[in-house]
């Protein structure tokens, strides 16, 4: 399913994707955090991100998986191996620090709204969760860093 788009390998597509939106999610959120006065103006964009980052970085994981597949079934052997699968391994650790980064600013988007129905929680949560957005958008960040940088090494780190 994500193998090929147009007759190119998807996952060198995809990552472009990833590069993009998972960085913003992290710096929009953190901005979030640090600039109440800003959150109106930003708040749709959190939303927006909290959808596509995960779903970029998922649809990267996957068609990753599907590449790995067709240059193992062509019997690609060496240290070259090895970086793939440190390159996959940051892949998924990058999505597993994504996903619940879009869920947790978007509990912070909803319990700083002030809407009526949101109803009221304990002094600590918009703190609490203020901390649990900025280490998962730090830790998001690290992550899509090394994924992209072990990614290259492997891809042009060999030719060049």
């Amino acid at each position: 399913m994500f193998k090929e788009i147009l007759g190119l390998p998807a996952h060198a597509l995809v990552v472009h994707a990833v590069v993009v939106f998972v960085p913003l999610l992290a710096l929009l959120s953190i901005a979030y955090v640090a600039l109440p006065r800003f959150r109106s103006r930003i708040d749709w964009a959190i939303v927006l991100l909290a959808v596509v980052a995960p779903i970029t970085a998922w649809v990267a994981v996957q068609s990753g998986e599907e590449l790995t597949d067709v240059f193992v079934a062509r019997g690609l052997q060496g240290p070259i191996v090895d970086q793939i699968f440190e390159h996959s391994r940051y892949g998924d650790l990058t999505f597993r620090y994504v996903l619940p980064l879009a869920i947790a600013a978007v509990v912070l988007l909803v319990v700083t709204s002030g809407h009526p129905r949101v109803p009221n929680l304990p002094f600590w949560v918009t703190p609490a969760l203020s901390v649990v957005v900025v280490v998962l958008a730090g830790a998001s960040l690290v992550y899509v860093y090394l994924t992209g940088h072990s990614g290259a090494e492997a891809v042009w780190g060999n030719t060049l």
